[in-house]
């Protein structure tokens, strides 16, 4: 098959996109694909139209704002070109934290308690609104955004303002919930809809206090677990959730589910990431691999599930 992978892009993701698109080109090689390999720029979209006119499938390897959030698989549907994984719906309310939180408590899957702000309100009254509402520690960040870009871990009413300040730097809406303590879980999902499967759990053990940008894609950054520690009767509760959090936003062929195990209140949901990465740190592939599949078997998987769903 003619098969092009759309990465790099112009996100603040875009150094893990370029990550995860070489592991996706290196494996359709390996599986004797025609690959066009095609570093996404917004603003060459009449070449780009030239060139996925030729193909019969696009693997996304984007992430973050203009790739996961819906707008690159409205571009496809429009150009008439099938793709991996969700669609537009699905990927703009799982890149919506605020939003998918809505989601997943109507479908009794827990969250933390949160508060939305936008960018036009009074600094001061939202300032003042979180030191009254929110216990800290407690957390702020982007409500569109990845890879814990623009989080702060809040601790001190000091650093309120300047956090809501990092925040909005990367997005005019933002975020408050509680801090939830605990073992950090993630559930990747595979499967078309109706025939999802949950892999195995990894647990994610940071070597920083806290799972950041750095022990998420530095070499070494994060030891991964799996299949995670847990009870046999946990593992299958938390599977669940991740299993009805990827149906209910209507995620399909793949996904990952991130998950904070709290002593005192179970697991919590954090995210439903619909374009996981694939970069050789990633955890989607270990969950992969722990099963048997290896990235390149997984990537030719992620075909044949499209092509299922397209026929």
């Amino acid at each position: 098959m003619k098969v092009a992978v759309l990465y790099g892009g112009t996100s603040k993701e875009r150094e893990v996109s370029l990550s995860t698109g070489k592991g996706m080109i290196q494996a359709l090689d390996q599986l004797d694909h025609d690959v066009v390999a095609i570093d996404f720029d917004p603003n060459q979209m009449e070449q780009l139209w030239k060139q996925l006119q030729e193909v019969d499938l696009v693997l996304i390897g984007l992430h973050g704002k203009q790739g996961e959030d819906g707008t690159v698989q409205g571009m496809l549907e429009l150009m008439g070109v099938p793709y991996v994984g969700s669609g537009v719906l699905a990927s703009s309310l799982a890149m919506d934290k605020s939003k998918a939180k809505q989601v997943f408590a109507m479908h009794d899957i827990p969250v933390a308690r949160s508060q939305s702000f936008h960018y036009k309100e009074a600094r001061e009254n939202m300032v003042d609104t979180i030191k009254t509402t929110f216990t800290k520690p407690f957390v702020i960040k982007p409500n569109q955004e990845g890879s814990t870009l623009g989080l702060t871990i809040v601790e001190s009413d000091e650093q309120i303002a300047d956090a809501v300040q990092m925040a909005f730097t990367h997005d005019s809406d933002i975020i408050v919930e509680d801090y939830v303590s605990g073992r950090e879980l993630t559930v990747s999902v595979l499967g078309n809809k109706g025939d999802e499967q949950a892999l195995p759990i990894i647990e994610i053990v940071p070597k920083s206090k806290y799972y950041d940008y750095e022990s998420k894609y530095a070499e070494g950054g994060s030891e991964h677990i799996v299949p995670a520690e847990i009870s046999e009767k946990l593992t299958e509760t938390i599977q669940n959730y991740a299993n009805q959090a990827h149906r209910a936003l209507g995620c399909e062929t793949y996904s990952r589910v991130d998950f904070i195990l709290s002593e005192v209140h179970g697991p919590v949901i954090l995210e439903v990431n619909t374009l996981p990465g694939m970069t050789p740190t990633s955890l989607y592939p270990d969950a992969a691999g722990a099963v048997g599949i290896s990235y390149t078997e997984m990537v030719q998987l992620f075909i044949d599930l499209s092509l299922e769903k397209y026929s």
